[in-house]
C-alpha cells in the first residue's frame, strides 16, 4: 500500500533581492515527500538545499509557490532542524538541552525527563546526561543535537549536513545510531548532504539539484533493502550502479556550479 504524502512542494521559487541585484536561489520546485520517508537531497554548493530546507523549517519565506506539510497531531510541533553547526545550549546539561523543546510545550517535568533519558541511551549518552557542552566532543554534541530533534517528537525532521563537520569515523557512527531512531520512530526526514555515500546509506530516495537556479534535475529510488550496513552496502554492484547514476547527473551541475 502506498503510503500518504506528508509534503507536497508547489512551484516553488524563491528570490534574494538587494537594491542592485537579485538572486533567484530556488526555480519552480515540485516535489512530494511520504510519510515516514527519509528523502536525501544532494546538489552543488549553491544551488539552494539549505534554503529549502529553511523555507520548510518556517524559517524563511518562499517568494511564489505554495508548502503543504500534513500535520497528524496538532499537539506536536510540526517540524524540527538539526544544522550542521554547534547548537546545544553551553549553560545548560545534556539532559536540559534534550528536553528543551518538551519544556517549551509544558510536559511535566517527570514525563519530558523519561523521554530525553530514552533518547539518550538511544544515542549512548546516558552517562553523560548531567555533563556540560564544553565537556563534550564535537560528535558527542552533535548527538545531543539529534536527540533533542527526535525527543521533541515534530511532524517532520529536517537536517542540513548534520554531519558534515565530524570527522569520518564519527561520520560512520553517527549515520548508523540515526538510522537506529529513524527505522524505530518511522519520522518523516529530509536530511541534506554533500555526500553521495550518505545519501545512499540513509535515504529512501535521492532528489538531484541543479546548480543555481536550484530546480529538481532527478528522483532516484534507493532499492537496498533496511537494515544498512555501510561497509557491505559499498561492496555490492547495486550501491555501484547507484553511486555512477548520482554522480553523472551531479558532476555536470558542479561543474556549472564553479564557472
Amino acid at each position: 500500500m502506498e503510503k500518504k504524502e506528508a509534503i507536497r512542494i508547489e512551484n516553488l521559487t524563491k528570490v534574494f533581492k538587494s537594491r542592485s541585484s537579485e538572486v533567484v536561489a530556488l526555480k519552480n520546485i515540485n516535489l512530494s515527500v511520504r510519510d515516514g520517508e527519509f528523502l536525501a537531497i544532494v546538489g552543488p554548493s549553491g544551488c539552494g538545499k539549505s534554503t529549502l530546507l529553511r523555507i520548510l523549517a518556517g524559517l524563511e519565506k518562499q517568494t511564489e509557490g505554495n508548502i503543504y506539510i500534513k500535520a497528524k497531531d496538532s499537539t506536536k510541533p510540526l517540524t524540527a532542524v538539526v544544522f550542521q553547526g554547534d547548537a546545544v545550549f553551553p549553560w545548560m546539561k545534556v539532559i536540559e538541552n534534550v528536553e528543551y523543546g518538551l519544556r517549551i510545550r509544558r510536559v511535566p517535568p517527570h514525563e519530558r525527563r523519561r523521554i530525553a533519558t530514552s533518547y539518550l541511551r538511544l544515542m549512548g549518552l546516558e552517562n553523560f546526561a548531567h555533563y556540560y557542552p564544553h565537556q563534550l566532543s564535537g560528535g558527542m554534541k552533535q548527538r545531543v543535537n539529534v536527540a533533542r530533534a527526535f525527543a521533541s517528537d515534530p511532524e517532520i525532521l529536517l537536517m542540513d549536513e548534520p554531519f558534515g563537520a565530524l570527522d569520518e569515523q564519527n561520520r560512520l557512527i553517527l549515520q548508523q545510531e540515526l538510522l537506529r531512531i529513524w527505522e524505530g520512530s518511522g519520522k518523516t526526514t529530509v536530511f541534506i548532504t554533500h555526500s553521495i555515500d550518505e545519501a545512499i546509506f540513509l535515504g529512501d530516495r535521492i532528489v538531484v539539484m541543479t546548480a543555481q537556479p536550484g530546480r529538481i534535475k532527478a528522483i532516484l529510488d534507493v532499492d537496498l533493502a533496511r537494515p544498512r550496513d555501510m561497509l557491505f552496502m559499498k561492496s555490492t554492484p547495486q550501491f555501484a550502479e547507484l553511486y555512477k547514476k548520482v554522480w553523472e547527473l551531479l558532476r555536470e551541475e558542479v561543474l556549472k556550479a564553479r564557472k
